[in-house]
């Protein structure tokens, strides 16, 4: 799950910054991940990013997973980001979590977060910022109106 939400949050609009388009600071995440780079990281990321968001966008583009043994365990194994982050996804799906993994609302926002509440019912990313400020702007439309 980790390694999705890391995958999915390295776009942050609210600082408007892209780790894809920093050639250093992508080499820096795929080296703390032991991962190697792929031409489809960039499509692959969008692509799970509207998949959760629920937007029309061209789904993800396939990467090459091989299943091995692992400590006698049968696990999904990739070396590149796109194959490794589309094998975490797929455990998220296979143990029925896929639709915990959300995006934030607020428009300034948009940050990638696991909805851990009993009822999978989280809407914001924090409550105390993106939520709390939606709440508010809210109100004082009502307000102006009455």
């Amino acid at each position: 799950m980790a390694l999705v939400l890391d995958f999915l949050n390295t776009v942050d609009l609210d600082l408007h910054t892209d780790v894809l388009d920093d050639p250093a600071g992508w080499q820096g995440w795929l080296a703390t991940r032991a991962l190697a780079d792929d031409q489809h990281t960039r499509a692959t990321r969008d692509g799970l990013r509207a998949a959760i968001g629920c937007r029309a966008a061209p789904p993800a583009p396939p990467a090459t997973v091989h299943i091995e043994l692992v400590a006698g365990i049968p696990t999904l194994v990739a070396t590149t980001a796109t194959g490794a982050v589309l094998a975490a996804a797929t455990r998220l799906a296979v143990l029925g979590e896929w639709d915990r993994v959300k995006i934030c609302p607020a428009g300034d926002c948009r940050w990638a977060f696991f909805d851990r509440s009993r009822n999978r019912s989280r809407t914001w990313c924090s409550m105390r910022v993106c939520g709390n400020r939606e709440k508010a702007r809210t109100w004082r439309e009502r307000a102006k109106l009455a």
